[in-house]
């Protein structure tokens, strides 16, 4: 063979193994195509595995209203078993102090409010991703001491001198509320003290600090025999209707969203009902 001719069989030669890797190259990169843009090859994978199945995981964080405390517990429970691996982390309180830990950066995936007007703190920020839906109603009674000793039958009676009563604070749905049903009544009342939530009224009542206090149905029926509840006319006046939304900033969006499905389906409004909330 002359020299001429080894030199052109070498350059095919290269210009082969050249090429067979240029095609083993592209074919890495066309199958690896979906990675693109992730954290990395394991972040990768669970993160396509869990899109393409649905499958709801991690943890959700719900920022509700003290006084759906029990329901929103029993609801968090059936969650998780409904959907194994996931968690769901409760913050309880007054509306208008999660409200403005939400506006405030405070990490949440649910808001639960109990008052369309504490719903609108978060929803003017722009912290809500879109519509709220009413997922339940609430009315008040008379909590009082067990036996009703002191033979409280209507709102007028709560005006009694030397009465004891608790009222939630004005800027909380429930002492809204219960405003609301003062005025309706054409009646003034001096509590011996406001409440920052409505458990926190009745606990007044019920470790005996107070004679009677203003607060929900929901609530005097969660604390079973350690209170007594008094129906008023006037609290027909003033139901609260309970907004939720998912949040804007939701670090878990798939598990948020099935649990709004969750209290919003007919499981969810048994338990509520269950607990003494009116229908949406």
């Amino acid at each position: 063979m002359t020299r001429s001719a080894r030199r052109t069989r070498r350059m095919l030669q290269a210009t082969g193994a050249g090429a067979a890797a240029l095609l083993a190259l592209s074919a890495c990169s066309s199958s690896g195509s979906d990675d693109s843009g992730k954290s990395g090859p394991s972040a990768s994978a669970s993160s396509s595995s869990a899109s393409s199945s649905g499958k709801v995981s991690g943890e959700v964080t719900v920022f509700a209203a003290a006084s759906l405390k029990e329901s929103f517990t029993t609801l968090g429970k059936e969650f998780e078993k409904a959907h194994p691996g996931t968690k769901v982390t409760f913050n309880f309180g007054g509306s208008d102090t999660l409200a403005a830990g939400i506006t405030g950066g405070a990490p949440a995936d649910v808001f639960a409010a109990a008052s369309p007007k504490t719903m609108k703190i978060v929803t003017d920020k722009g912290d809500a991703t879109g519509a709220q839906h009413t997922f339940a109603r609430n009315q008040l009674e008379i909590a009082t001491l067990p036996g009703n000793p002191d033979k409280l039958s209507s709102l007028k009676d709560l005006t009694r001198p030397g009465l004891k009563v608790v009222l939630c604070d004005k800027s909380v749905p429930c002492g809204a509320a219960a405003q609301k049903a003062l005025d309706a009544a054409n009646l003034k009342l001096t509590p011996a003290s406001y409440e920052q939530d409505v458990k926190g009224a009745l606990n007044k009542v019920v470790l005996k600090e107070a004679d009677a206090a203003v607060v929900y149905k929901t609530d005097i029926k969660a604390a079973g025999g350690k209170v007594d509840g008094v129906q008023f006319p006037e609290s027909a006046k003033a139901v609260n209707d309970y907004p939720i939304t998912l949040l804007k900033d939701a670090r878990n969006t798939q598990a948020a969203r099935a649990f709004l499905t969750l209290v919003e389906s007919p499981e969810g409004q048994k338990v509520l009902n269950q607990a003494g909330f009116l229908k949406p």
